[in-house]
């Protein structure tokens, strides 16, 4: 029961307009980090793998298509609210890698991608699904009274 919760549980939201919110927000960052970060990193490219290597990662072709299949996989799992907080969780950890591992000497415009969608990332680790989400089917949360 607390693996269930753990994977498919969340904090109460309870307004329909607060979960068509959090609906939105799901399934829009989800479809873009997939379609437009993460499908470009499976298979990791020559170049993507060299800047993981740099990065200082021991196997850098394992941890390429870690952090390819945590955009893409991880975007799609969060799009339709199936282990969005697992999914959130390693997408958190591979935006923070951008942040502070890539992108550490850059300048913060070129961390404010990676650091929006590892604060998105939170919120969903937070909060859950939603009532809009393939985890509410699986494990439905109890009204507040």
């Amino acid at each position: 029961m607390i693996l269930r919760k753990l994977l498919f549980g969340g904090a109460a939201v309870e307004t329909p307009l607060a979960n068509t919110g959090l609906l939105i927000l799901r399934v829009y960052t989800g479809l873009i980090l997939a379609s437009q970060h993460g499908i470009n990193k499976v298979p990791p490219s020559e170049k993507f793998v060299q800047g993981v290597s740099e990065i200082g990662f021991p196997i850098p072709e394992l941890f390429a298509w870690a952090a390819g299949c945590a955009e893409f996989l991880g975007g799609i799992l969060l799009a339709i609210g199936l282990f969005t907080r697992p999914a959130a969780l390693i997408i958190l950890i591979t935006m923070a890698t951008a942040v502070f591992g890539r992108h550490a000497l850059d300048p913060f415009s070129d961390k404010e991608l990676a650091l929006s969608y590892g604060f998105i990332a939170l919120n969903f680790i937070l909060v859950g699904s939603g009532r809009y989400g393939i985890d509410n089917i699986i494990q439905p949360r109890k009204k507040i009274k």
